[in-house]
């Protein structure tokens, strides 16, 4: 599945009550929400403190209240209804985002449950009619989600939850299930664009994060394409009746089918993008995909010039190419060739990733590289510990040239000067 990966849109705090931003969109696109609330009386939260005006020891379970209060959903067609406690829920969100990007120590095994209670109860909705049967996201204007204010930061918190150095999940498996993603998937029928953008942000991380919904999630993406694309709605047309039985059926008769793996890998890494992040990414999807399937006799042919290809990813200064291809190292079968063929691979990839753990910009990538060194480390010890050695020994080789180097320059911008004094009768010659 190809990353991209891609990055949330930022969020500000800013009111999204404010008469600007409503009139605005009032001037483009019309609004609609699929949130009702069907008690008559006012919705009345009771005002909670701030996280950072209680002891660390307090926190957790303030956390968890908050989480609770969060799941309470407005009416947000009815503009002047609950003014202030959309208001104060808005803030709260807002608070919590800011709290699990920087906290430590918050996520309990019992906040687990509550997070995905408390984004379950708000993104997940039967979404508003269409004003069109059939909506065209690149032609028609879309109607926006009015609970966008809650809804945006809804988002945000979970990315930044799943994002969590102390993210865990062996324990979020238990709650963000195949079910889970079911309904993820179905709000992909949103109209607002921006939702969207997030929907595909929160997906890649869980396909990032989660090994056990890999195939669930491609299978179920594969469902909706089958649904979607046009041409294979019924009844299906003669045309592509015939294209079905005379070129594809045909194509996996074939017994050889799995030799062809390496000629599509040599292709892909011939036609490899060199100035487009985004191009890359998608190469390594594709790449992805070929080695969930590929024999083990047909990888060790072409190991060399795909982990070389894949090191220069690794080292890419753009964050969503080495990002996609470092996670490579969370496909079990990608994994258990690589540890089969440790003696030929980690050679290639040693000295990007040491060098990447000490200088990368992006604290994500580096968590990632160590994982990775890791793994090579225990798959095998003693290459890894030669590896290291002539590493370090090598850098110090570079670091005396280097200082050799200079001391040179130094001598000769010395001499030059006093050439330049002994031409200016400033010392005798």
């Amino acid at each position: 599945m190809s990353s991209a990966a891609t990055t949330a849109p930022s969020v500000d705090k800013v009111d999204g009550f404010s008469r600007k931003s409503v009139r605005k969109a009032k001037q483009k696109r019309s609004q609609s929400s699929s949130q009702f609330r069907s008690q008559g009386k006012p919705i009345e939260l009771t005002p909670l403190p701030l996280l950072k005006d209680v002891p660390a020891s307090e926190q957790p379970e303030l956390f968890l209240k908050k989480l609770q209060q969060c799941c309470t959903v407005f009416d947000f067609m009815d503009t002047l209804s609950d003014l202030k406690m959309k208001e104060y829920k808005r803030s709260t969100l807002n608070e919590l985002v800011d709290y699990v990007t920087v906290s430590r120590g918050y996520l309990t095994e019992q906040a687990y449950p509550e997070v995905v209670k408390m984004v379950s109860h708000n993104i997940f909705r039967t979404l508003p009619p269409s004003d069109s049967n059939e909506f065209d996201p690149e032609e028609d204007e879309p109607t926006l989600e009015a609970s966008w204010p809650h809804l945006q930061l809804v988002y945000e918190f979970f990315i930044r939850f799943l994002e969590s150095q102390e993210f865990q999940p062996s324990i979020a498996k238990k709650y963000i299930d195949q079910k889970f993603v079911l309904q993820l998937l179905e709000l992909f029928d949103s109209e607002d664009p921006r939702e969207r953008d997030y929907l595909k942000t929160v997906l890649h991380r869980i396909y990032g994060k989660f090994l056990g919904l890999r195939a669930f999630i491609r299978k179920q993406i594969n469902n909706i394409f089958l649904r979607i694309i046009n041409g294979f709605a019924l009844p299906l047309k003669a045309e592509h009746k015939q294209f079905l039985v005379k070129v594809l059926i045909p194509l996996h008769t074939v017994r050889s089918l799995s030799l062809f793996h390496a000629q599509v890998i040599r292709g892909l890494l011939k036609f490899w993008p060199k100035t487009c992040s985004q191009k890359e990414v998608m190469f390594l999807g594709e790449l992805e995909e070929i080695l969930d399937v590929i024999e083990p006799t047909q990888f060790v042919k072409i190991q060399e010039p795909l982990f070389k290809q894949i090191s220069r990813c690794v080292s890419s200064p753009h964050f969503q190419v080495a990002e996609r291809a470092l996670y490579y190292w969370n496909n079990e079968y990608i994994m258990s060739l690589i540890e089969e063929n440790s003696s030929v691979i980690l050679p290639i990839m040693f000295a990007s990733l040491y060098r990447i753990s000490k200088e990368h910009w992006n604290p994500a990538i580096v968590a990632l590289v160590y994982n990775v060194l890791k793994a090579f480390m225990e798959m095998n010890s003693t290459l890894f510990d030669e590896l290291t050695a002539t590493y370090k020994s090598d850098r110090q080789r570079e670091k005396k040239k280097e200082k050799e180097r200079e001391e040179l320059w130094k001598k000769l911008e010395d001499l030059e000067l006093k050439r330049g004094l002994r031409s200016d009768g400033i010392i005798p010659t």
